[in-house]
């Protein structure tokens, strides 16, 4: 039994035709497929090169600050979409569907893939050509941006200006104050404050549209107007191109139906508003205008509704805006630095752009010297400090041109005589500027050292020099900043230079003679250079460097024709031993330098160098004896350095000694505008003597202590600069004695300078530990004491000054060589902060270093000494063990040149 359905005709020829017509459209997709492949080939790339002809469009609006409309950044997305898949997901393909045709393209070896791939063609050709539609639609691809109602401005803390702001907000909110003017001198804060009040707005209700324009005293109407213009929209170069009078009339289109406030910031005259195309802020437009100055009369004739002083800070608020710029941390880097500071807090007198620029450069000084040459020259011609311009100048400058002076950009090409990547000595610096003229003279000349100090700080704060390391008193030049200085030199290359500059280059002998007439300073450092045999004229010469070479003598008549040669610098010629008589001709000659080389004898002749401001014999160890009354004939000495200077074992009592004697005594007594001293004494009666002299003690820098049998140490504590002190071959020291009780008595810190001490050869001597009140110490040698068991001994010690429960937080470097006997550094672990370098060698007794494990692994802590020493240590256990191991280098050291006294100390 079956089923049957009768359909009307009509539907039955329907459902024929759509299965027929759903068959054809089917099997198009089919045979089709290879034209629909080339159209939708042909239709990419149309798409593509519409897509690149709208992406120029873009580009080009952009480049005129314009913004890309939503719609067509969508439509790029989808046409970058489309492209991927048709290249990647149909393109691709081709030749694989192609080839699955059969019966000339009308059938199919698999009739289902084919049908979905051809489908899929017709479909993304349906999406082209409505993305090719709406891409011809694109007019417009850009607009500008709505103009923001009000801009951020960068602005520094208003410190001290906080209850000025508040007070000018007020009047700002005035309803009857429409244009305000701010004036008072320049630097007091005037500037922050517009800024304040510009920044303000950002969070402030209101519906005002703020203008910020900086106009300044070079202004013009047409500079005032483009900033005003960029403001508004107009940055092109056709609005730029327009008359002032087309220019006014655009502002004044936007403006006039805006309700604004007008920022001009360093008024120095009227500017007129309307000419501008500012409308004249008044109650019916409620626009205002608010802007700096520093006239008063500026404010008349702007018709300032309010006239607004702004005053320097009270003393408070000066001392706290000072304090955070210069830094909590430079304050208390010396305890004498706070008291100094508020006398040049006193000296800027409550003007925040001094007390600005100013704490921020004494950020950088660290030394008592520098902070009291500041308040000095602050109080006595502020003019000439580089902070103050009108009335303040900018401090920190930053090319060669912006130095303040004449003088800061001789002492900047000085540096440049110096070969390249070369650790220039702050001191020596100072030194050499001192005797070549650049620094002023002083009634007192502490000034003028301090002056010296203050000015390589500005070099440093202008980048053209730059800190060798935190930790030292050097400074460097940059190679590139160096090689700018020595163009500077010859006129920026238009010239001959004036420097004669051949460092470390290796000269067997020295540049050709013939131009040395044209030069006013050479600069031969670092070369090899044995004999100065040749004569010429100098007549302009007034430095010549020739250290590090490797001369042996100078001809009598070099010197003859250098009238104005005021620096000569003969150091570390080691071979060098017999200095000319013919020198005495340089008459002009303020600066002298001997250190290092192996002259045996002055020649008397010398007391003719009248002008003679340094002298350095550091290091002569063979000169022993001078001519009487030559040292004190130098009546303008400032500097002498005579460290290590004749430490053979003759004492000769009728002659001046450089080892020291009590005739050296007297000759340095005479001394009237010392400043600098380094001495060497041999002698315990010269010593005490020596003593006495409040000049002597107040100056000595260096010190050299020889054959000595008894030694108070707490004695050397008075000694105010005290840097460096050598203790040597004293037979019959025993101790370096502290009295515990004397820092009590005399409310002072024992050592407040000590860094650097050397003890070698006192075979007797059993306690050093004084040296615990050496809080500054850096560097610390001893050497072949036989009877030395410990260095610090807690017990002599004790806890009689807490900070000494942590001694040794600046050390940097301790070198400990052939003592026997020495069982313990320090009792306990110590963190040692700046510990770098730690050699040790013949030491077999000590079996254990003070060091935290902590220490060595945060650290770049280096231990040397011999192998067997370190693995016969004592470790607490394997880890801490391993942990030094890293530190360690073993065999390194099979003699003791390194333990000479100028190479140690070089």
């Amino acid at each position: 039994m079956g089923i049957t359905f009768s359909l009307p005709c009509n539907t039955a020829n329907d459902v024929v035709k759509h299965c027929y017509k759903c068959s054809a459209e089917q099997s198009s997709y089919i045979y089709k497929l290879e034209d629909n492949l080339k159209n939708l080939t042909k239709a990419l790339k149309d798409l593509t090169d519409k897509k690149n002809t709208i992406l120029r469009r873009v580009t080009l609006a952009e480049e005129q600050q314009l913004t890309r409309l939503d719609e067509v950044q969508t439509w790029l997305t989808r046409v970058e979409t489309i492209d991927t898949d048709v290249n990647e997901k149909l393109l691709q393909r081709r030749t694989e569907e192609i080839n699955r045709l059969s019966l000339w393209g009308c059938c199919s070896t698999n009739y289902k893939a084919s049908y979905m791939f051809g489908r899929k063609v017709s479909k993304k050709m349906e999406e082209i050509t409505d993305l090719l539609k709406e891409g011809k639609g694109f007019e417009v691809v850009a607009e500008r941006e709505p103009i923001a109602a009000v801009a951020e401005v960068p602005v520094e803390p208003t410190v001290g200006l906080e209850s000025v702001f508040d007070h000018l907000w007020t009047e700002f909110n005035d309803d009857n104050v429409r244009i305000m003017g701010l004036y008072g001198m320049g630097g007091v804060g005037k500037t922050t404050l517009l800024k304040k009040i510009n920044n303000n707005f950002l969070n402030a209700p209101s519906n005002y549209y703020v203008i910020w324009v900086v106009v300044s005293k070079d202004h013009t109407l047409e500079k005032i107007q483009n900033k005003i213009g960029e403001k508004l929209g107009y940055s092109g170069d056709t609005w730029k191109s327009k008359s002032s009078q087309q220019k006014a009339e655009d502002i004044f289109k936007v403006l006039n139906k805006k309700k604004f406030v007008m920022l001009l910031d360093d008024l120095w005259e009227r500017v007129d508003l309307v000419i501008a195309g500012i409308p004249l802020p008044n109650n019916q437009n409620e626009s205002k205008l608010v802007f700096t100055t520093r006239s008063m009369e500026v404010c008349s004739e702007m018709d300032a509704d309010k006239k607004v002083e702004v005053k320097c800070l009270s003393p408070e608020d000066s001392w706290k805006l000072f304090k955070e710029k210069v830094g909590v941390k430079a304050l208390n880097i010396h305890p004498d630095i706070p008291c100094l500071a508020e006398k040049v807090v006193e000296e800027c007198d409550g003007l925040p752009i001094a007390l600005i620029t100013i704490g921020r450069a004494m950020a950088h000084k660290r030394t008592p010297s520098e902070w009291l040459y500041a308040a000095h020259v602050l109080r006595t011609s502020a003019s000439k400090f580089s902070a103050m311009g009108d009335k303040v100048l900018p401090l920190l400058k930053f090319s060669y041109d912006n130095l303040s002076s004449e003088k800061l950009k001789s002492c900047f090409l000085y540096c440049a005589l110096f070969p390249e990547e070369w650790n220039i000595d702050k001191d020596d610096l100072v030194n050499y500027w001192m005797c070549e003229g650049f620094l002023d003279e002083y009634d007192d000349e502490i000034y003028v050292k301090c002056q010296g100090y203050d000015l390589i700080s500005l070099l440093l704060c202008s980048c053209l020099l730059e800190e060798v390391s935190e930790s030292s008193n050097q400074v460097k030049m940059h190679d590139v900043i160096r090689d700018m200085a020595l163009w500077i030199a010859s006129d920026c290359g238009k010239a001959e230079s004036k420097f004669l500059v051949k460092t470390n280059a290796l000269l067997v002998d020295p540049p050709k003679i013939e131009k040395w007439n044209e030069f006013e300073m050479i600069s031969l450092i670092g070369n090899k250079i044995k004999y100065l045999s040749l004569t010429t004229t100098c007549p302009n010469l007034s430095t010549l460097f020739l250290q590090s070479n490797d001369l042996r003598r100078t001809c009598d008549k070099f010197f003859n024709s250098m009238p104005k040669l005021t620096v000569l610098d003969l150091s570390i010629n080691r071979k060098l031993s017999y200095l000319p008589v013919k020198i005495s001709t340089l008459v002009s000659l303020q600066y002298l330098n001997l250190r290092g080389t192996e002259i045996k004898e002055l020649p008397k002749e010398l007391s003719s160098l009248a002008k003679l401001k340094y002298l350095n014999l550091e290091g002569l160890s063979s000169l022993d004896i001078i001519p009487k009354r030559l040292i004190s004939s130098f009546s303008l000495l400032q500097v002498l350095n005579m460290f290590g200077c004749g430490v053979s074992k003759k004492i000769v009592m009728d002659h001046v000694q450089c080892g020291g004697n009590k005739l050296l005594v007297q000759e340095l007594q005479r001394l009237k505008h010392v400043l600098t001293l380094g001495v060497t004494i041999k002698c315990v009666i010269a010593f005490e003597r020596f003593l006495t002299s409040e000049v002597l003690r107040n100056s000595t820098q260096t010190l050299f202590l020889q054959h000595l049998s008894t030694l108070q140490f707490h004695n050397l504590s008075s000694m105010a600069i005290l840097l460096r002190l050598s203790i040597r071959h004293c037979q019959s020291l025993e101790a370096l004695q502290i009295d515990l009780n004397w820092e009590r008595r005399e409310h002072k810190a024992l050592f407040g300078s000590l860094r650097d001490i050397s003890i070698h050869y006192c075979p007797k001597l059993k306690d050093l530990s004084g040296i615990i009140f050496a809080r500054e110490l850096s560097h610390l040698l001893i050497y072949n004491c036989e009877a030395l068991e410990e260095i610090i001994s807690v017990d002599r010690v004790g806890d009689t000054i807490p900070e000494t429960k942590e001694p040794f937080v600046k050390l940097e470097a301790i070198t400990l060589s052939d003592l026997p006997k020495l069982k313990i550094i320090y009792p306990n672990p110590l963190p040692f902060h700046c510990l770098k370098l730690l050699d040790v060698l013949k030491c077999e007794k000590l079996k254990k270093l003070p060091i935290s494990s902590n220490v060595t692994r945060a650290s770049n802590l280096t231990i040397r000494g011999q192998n067997q020493w370190f693995f016969d240590m004592q470790w607490e256990d394997e880890t801490t063990r391993d942990t030094f191991v890293h530190c360690f280098s073993g065999d390194y050291m099979d003699d003791m040149d390194y333990l000479d006294l100028d190479s140690w100390y070089d």
